[in-house]
């Protein structure tokens, strides 16, 4: 649905020649133009209106000098950098660009009528005045000649397998009289036709065609041929054809013209030469002649060269050239340019510009040079409010196909409805200020300016059929018709073309140099439009914008500054808020005025996909982009469509968001049809209509423009239009209460009031979750808002379903019955029981509402909420029999399977009654609450309950502590205790309801020593076999290391001193056994036992040193070269692979990556409760096998753990030291106490050595005098992955020594 807008146009009298132009092409480096006469070549530069080099033909002698020569074909070579000429004499000519000078490189006796170049400029095709094809290389070495006309069809003859005879064959629609038909005798050329072969390439340059006339027939025929020369197929025979033709740069169809007994087409042809679809052109029969046709570069527009064929009154000739496009298999005429009938104003040469697709380029007979630029553009309405149709015009020659997308999408080439108008439409535009945006206005070729608007009450009522339908989108009727009185040279001088008030239009012509434009105000004057004020533009006005909400106007000039326009003064660069110039860095084809975060930008989109707001490249991959009030849309190459809100982003964040890959999840982001681009916007609505390459239309509603209605519609409180588009769009409903609760708390009234229909209250109650929308599926594009929710800890479900219950029950509790059941039903706990009793209630008491629900109608409603078998065993709960049944009844359930059950429980005691139903609920805790007061007979049965289900604390509770219920309870629970080996409390539970003996074994099974002791004296136990106890629990204590606890048994109660001194001694607690060998007199014991076990501790305890000693010096050994392979790995990869590459991080973490180890850390299913048991379980993983990944933090893990072992040796060695003194072992002593302080002094020396790494690397500098651009980048790469590679296993932080711990003793200090 796009037009061909006029960016600039070029027009230069300048160049004056002998004769008439004959041949025009472009030179491709410079864009000048190439043209050949009858007595010269020229290069000319349009731009600077200079000639750049000129040859004279006839001073050579290839033409003669009475102007009769003709040249057959002109081409521009690049490789050669100059250009090749054919003139119907039969000479060959090349004119060298750079030297001026010619050279003919090959001559045809028997002349030439035409030469075609193959696109890459590697063979080129003559035809001669004996009907043959020349080929030849670009070297003009001849490869082949052939005549063009050949008895054979070519390679591609079609094969007829002998089916039947055509008078048997199925003839569709036609008819059996299609069998009967005679072919009809093929026509001869018309007389106008100029009778030259006309030869055309493919775009890839693998084949050419050649349209030429049939001796035979005299009509013309098209044949194919290939790079070799050889005949390919042959065309049908057409009546009518024309001598038009040209190959379609794509490849697919070849284009010529047919004039047929009714019309006048254009046609296609398939390499085949088979007939493959046509269009009309706007004239009859034999009004116009079609001289040449030409396909742009990118076979986007076909331009068709026309004249009248009726002479006019002056016997001139009228000329014309049209832009056609094709979209959804429709053509469409979009320009239409007319060269009225002056013979010097008639174009003599047409051709389109190799480098820019949309450059044309027309030279007329008087040596006039007009070069056009167009661009695509969609024209539609700029309104902001509710009030614009969201219209999109289409030209289609003399016809606009306007679509209204806010009442309906319909697929183009169809429309809402046409504008007829007298001429072809070349521009249209809508008038800018709100609340007339729906206003039309279309300059016609023809200089005439036609306003249309929408009928009144009248033409609405008119529009009304007799069956009572009415139109959905009323046409627009013409209102006036205006002239322009704008001089126009050349055709369509007038461009951009806007209409920004009701009486005001805006539009650009040629200045009076090149370089400049006259910026023209137009306002009616009777039936004219007249010049009111005109403004000099210093440069070339490729662009006007126009803001939607202010009253800016900027240009943008062909070299991509920009200006701002102010009527009666000087045109002003354009200045952002700090006062710099902006200007484009390359000129754009698209441009807007929009407000980002409070500032008016310029944005524009090049053709080359670059989209700038002013001087900032904000995304270089857009295909399209338009700006719909406060939002930016854009689709993009990588096949998204974005919506940006323009209030919360700066033009950093808008390139931020542009740039990113975008989450599917985030709203502003939509995966669309490759190709797509954007049609326009609904205002004030959630749809974007996109059109796809193949012309179909998609309408989709954004979820950021969805989101953003729903936003401002919820801040004005308007409820049920959120509702409603909610559930159209299946918008999570959790939204209108996480938008902003406290708000919604506070009118929960005005929610039920605007929803009304109960169905659309209960669809919001169940769809509530207590997820935060806003948070997780739908965040606020400015980031979090601050927070409304309720302070209370109460669950958002809940709250909610409390408010509106609350608010239904206070407004109409008989209407809003069913919807105060589902608040009741969907609370985070069902209140089930609670609904039951309403229902319940309905029935006891049936309301008198006219608009009430019945008792029936709400269970069943329940029963569709709520399983029936869930509802079944909530109604047993209450207790309430009738409520039961009444559930009962409305349920699939046999009344076999519930009556028996019900009749024997109505026949039980209440409480036992109620017990039995908890029990039935297995809701067992109050099952034993309503049990407990049955009465004694039911204890056993209670007791069973609490043992079966452990409920010993909640039974405890239920009885005296004195009674014997109490004791029972208390003995089971005490048994349940000591199988879960819990014996203790078990004992305590014993001992506290009077059960002596069996606490003391319960104690003394959980070696409760002091407990097991004081219900012994309670008993009272006999003297022996307290002893016998206390041995027992000394036993098990020295078992369990407790050597001083063990000793107080065997000394104060089993009175066995000496076992009590081994014990310690044992235990090496020296300073407790030397205090009890001199309270018990056993000195003998210091020599027999005391002394020995000193000395062994001091062998033991030097021997254990000395291994942590070597271990330690081992592993810090091993260290070093693990981190010198490590550092030296690391520094050849930077040298061969640079920062980029992918392992760099693997030689910062670990050393043997380069050891080609076979070991990895794989085994990642390890799940620990506790991040201990997790660090544990980290550990496990490391390996301090040479060569394995985790070496390096094994090796400091293991030497973290021998400093941390040894460390902890600081009293135990303090404590002996002290009591080898005391014997006068003092050598025994000071060596103990060296070998120790060594150890330490060693340990303490290696921490800054094992843990430098670890502690500088945190604090590592990136740049310094020394580093490089490659260990920068290595060294942040580092640091940005270092997390991610440290999550295996932590690296151990290094262990604290504790000097202040005093263990020397001072006497054994070296004098």
């Amino acid at each position: 649905m796009r037009n061909l807008k006029l960016l600039k146009s070029l027009s230069s009298s300048k160049l004056q020649g002998l004769g008439s132009p004959q041949h025009l092409s472009v030179r491709s480096d410079t864009s000048s133009l190439l043209i050949a006469s009858q007595y010269s070549i020229t290069e000319f530069d349009p731009r600077t209106g200079q000639v750049v080099s000129e040859a004279s033909l006839t001073a050579e002698g290839f033409l003669s000098d009475d102007g009769s020569g003709e040249v057959v074909g002109l081409q521009e070579l690049s490789e050669l950098e100059a250009a090749c000429l054919a003139t119907a004499g039969g000479d060959v000519v090349l004119f060298h660009l750079n030297t001026c000078q010619l050279e003919c490189v090959g001559s045809v006796d028997s002349g030439l009528t035409s030469m075609s170049w193959s696109p890459d400029e590697e063979l080129v095709v003559f035809t001669t005045g004996q009907q043959t094809i020349i080929m030849m290389t670009k070297d003009f070495e001849p490869i082949t000649e052939v005549g063009i006309h050949q008895d054979d069809f070519g390679e591609g003859k079609f094969i007829t397998v002998g089916w039947g005879k055509k008078e048997t064959q199925f003839h569709g629609s036609e008819g059996k009289q299609a069998a009967q038909k005679k072919i009809l005798e093929v026509q001869p050329a018309l007389a106008w036709d100029d009778r030259t072969p006309r030869v055309t390439w493919r775009g890839d340059g693998q084949l050419f065609a050649v349209s030429a006339i049939c001796p035979q027939t005299g009509a013309r025929k098209v044949r194919v041929w290939n790079r070799e020369g050889v005949l390919q197929a042959t065309s049908e025979p057409i009546n009518g054809l024309e001598q038009a033709l040209c190959w379609k740069p794509s490849g697919s169809l070849i284009a010529s013209t047919q004039r047929q007994p009714n019309k006048h087409s254009v046609v296609f042809m398939e390499k085949n030469g088979l007939l493959h679809g046509d269009f009309s052109l706007p004239f009859s029969r034999d009004q116009a002649k079609v001289k040449e046709l030409l396909w742009n570069s990118d076979s986007t527009v076909l331009a068709v060269w026309l004249e009248d064929m009726t002479v006019g009154g002056d016997g001139d000739v009228k000329s014309y050239i049209q832009l056609w496009t094709v979209g959804n298999y429709h053509w469409y005429l979009k320009q239409s340019l007319d060269f009225g009938s002056g013979p010097q104003t008639a174009p003599a040469c047409v051709c389109w510009d190799p480098q820019r697709p949309l450059r044309l380029h027309v030279l007329n007979h008087s040596w006039t040079s007009v070069t056009y630029d167009w661009s695509w553009t969609t024209e539609r309405s700029s309104g902001t409010d509710a009030s614009d149709n969201a219209n999109v015009a289409v030209i289609d020659g003399d016809k606009v196909l306007v679509t209204t997308f806010r009442q309906c999408v319909v697929p183009p080439p169809m429309s809402s409805f046409e504008l007829q108008l007298k001429a072809p439409v070349n521009q249209v535009t809508f008038l800018r200020r709100p609340p007339w945006t729906n206003q039309m206005a279309a300059l016609t070729a023809d200089g005439q300016v036609s306003v249309f608007r929408a009928g009144g009450s009248e033409e609405e009522e008119a529009d009304r059929t007799s069956n009572g339908f009415r139109m959905v989108s009323p046409s627009l009727l013409l209102h006036r018709t205006f002239s322009l009185s704008v001089p126009q040279d050349v055709p369509l001088s007038l461009r951009h073309f806007l209409w920004l008030d009701e009486e005001t239009f805006i539009g650009v012509i040629p200045g009076p140099t090149p370089t400049s434009s006259l910026l023209l105000m137009l306002r009616p004057q009777k039936e004219t439009l007249a010049v009111s004020c005109q403004v000099m533009v210093e440069g070339v006005v490729v662009s006007l914008a126009l803001g939607s909400q202010s009253s800016s106007v900027a240009l943008q000039l062909e070299d991509g500054q920009i200006m701002r326009l102010i009527w009666d003064g000087p045109v002003k660069a354009w200045c952002d808020s700090s006062g710099c110039t902006v200007r484009f860095p390359t000129p754009c084809i698209q441009t807007e005025l929009c407000s980002i975060s409070g500032e008016e930008h310029v944005l524009g989109l090049t053709d080359r996909s670059h989209l700038y707001a002013g001087d900032v490249l904000l995304a270089s991959n857009v295909s399209s982009f338009t700006v719909c009030d406060d939002f930016l849309l854009v689709t993009t190459h990588s096949h998204t469509c974005r919506c940006l809100q323009l209030s919360a982003l700066t033009v950093t964040g808008l390139q931020a968001a542009l740039a990113s890959d975008g989450n599917q999840n985030e709203e502003m982001v939509r995966r669309v049809e490759r190709g797509s681009r954007i049609v326009t916007v609904v205002p004030k609505d959630t749809r974007v209509i996109l059109q796809m390459p193949r012309g179909n239309l998609e309408s989709f509603h954004h979820r950021a423009l969805v989101l953003a209605q729903l936003r401002s519609w919820l801040d004005q409180l308007r409820f049920k239009a959120a509702f409603e588009s909610m559930k159209k769009l299946r918008i999570n409903l959790n939204f209108i209460y996480d938008h902003n609760p406290k708000v919604f708390l506070e009118n929960v009234e005005a929610f039920v009031t605007q929803l009304s229909s109960i169905n659309h209250i209960n669809l919001f109650i169940t769809e509530l979750k207590e997820e935060d929308t806003t948070c997780t599926m739908y965040p606020r594009p400015e980031g979090p808002p601050p927070t409304t929710r309720p302070t209370t800890g109460a669950k958002k479900v809940d709250v909610v379903c409390d408010a509106l219950r609350s608010c239904m029950e206070s407004m109409d509790p008989n209407r809003f019955c069913l919807s105060i059941l589902t608040a009741h039903v969907k609370k985070s706990v069902p209140e089930l029981e609670v609904a039951l009793q309403k229902v319940h209630e309905l029935r006891e008491n049936p309301p008198s509402s006219p608009d009430a629900v019945s008792a029936e109608e709400a269970l069943k409603y329940l029963l569709f909420l709520v399983n029936v078998n869930d509802l079944y065993e909530h109604s047993l709960g209450t207790y309430d029999f009738d409520l039961v049944v009444m559930v009962a009844e409305k349920s699939q359930k046999d009344p076999k399977e519930y009556l028996p059950f019900l009749n024997m429980l109505k026949s039980l005691e209440p409480n036992y009654q109620r017990f039995t139903i908890d029990k039935h609920l297995k809701r067992y805790k109050k099952a034993l609450l309503h049990l407990s007061t049955c009465g004694e007979e039911h204890f056993p049965e209670a007791l069973r309950l609490v043992t079966e289900q452990k409920l010993f604390s909640e039974a405890l509770k239920l009885y005296a502590a004195d009674g014997p219920h109490y004791k029972a309870l208390s003995c089971a629970y005490a048994e349940h205790l000591v199988e879960q080996q819990q014996a203790e409390q078990a004992g305590l539970l014993l001992w506290r309801c009077g059960e002596l003996v069996t606490a003391l074994q319960a104690f003394a099974t959980s070696s409760s020593w002091r407990n097991a002791i004081c219900v012994a004296q309670q008993i009272p136990l006999p003297p022996e076999q307290l002893a016998l106890l206390a041995r027992d629990l000394a036993e098990k204590l020295i078992e369990q290391r407790k050597y001083c606890e063990a000793a107080v048994l065997l000394d104060q109660y089993a009175k066995d001193c000496e076992e009590a001194i081994l014990a310690l001694i044992t235990g090496a607690v020296w300073d407790e056994a030397l205090r009890l060998i001199h309270v018990h007199d056993r000195h003998d014991i210091t020599e027999t036992n005391l002394k020995p076990a000193l000395l062994e501790g001091v062998a033991t305890q030097s021997a254990f040193l000395e291994a942590q000693v070597s271990t330690f010096c081992r592993h810090t050994t091993r260290l070093t070269v693990v981190r010198e392979q490590k550092e030296k790995a690391r520094l050849d990869m930077l040298d061969e692979d640079g920062p980029d590459c992918a392992d760099v991080d693997l030689y910062s973490e670990a050393s043997s990556a380069m050891s080609g180890s076979k070991y990895s850390q794989a085994n990642s299913r390890v799940s620990s409760r506790s991040s201990k048991n997790r660090r544990k379980a980290e550990r496990k993983k490391l390996s301090l096998k040479e060569g394995s990944p985790t070496e390096e933090r094994a090796l400091m893990f293991a030497l973290s753990e021998i400093i941390s072992t040894v460390d902890k040796m600081r009293e135990e060695i303090h404590i002996l030291l002290k009591t080898l003194v005391l014997f006068h072992l003092d050598k025994h002593a000071e060596k103990l106490q060296r070998e120790y302080e060594s150890a330490l002094q060693t340990m303490e020396g290696a921490l800054p050595e094992v843990w430098n790494e670890g502690l500088n690397s945190s604090n590592t500098q990136l740049t310094g005098p020394n580093s490089t651009a490659n260990s920068i980048m290595a060294s942040f790469q580092q640091q940005q992955q270092k997390p991610a590679a440290t999550q295996d296993a932590e690296v151990p932080t290094p262990p604290k020594m504790r000097n202040s711990v005093k263990w020397k003793l001072v006497i054994l200090k070296r004098r």
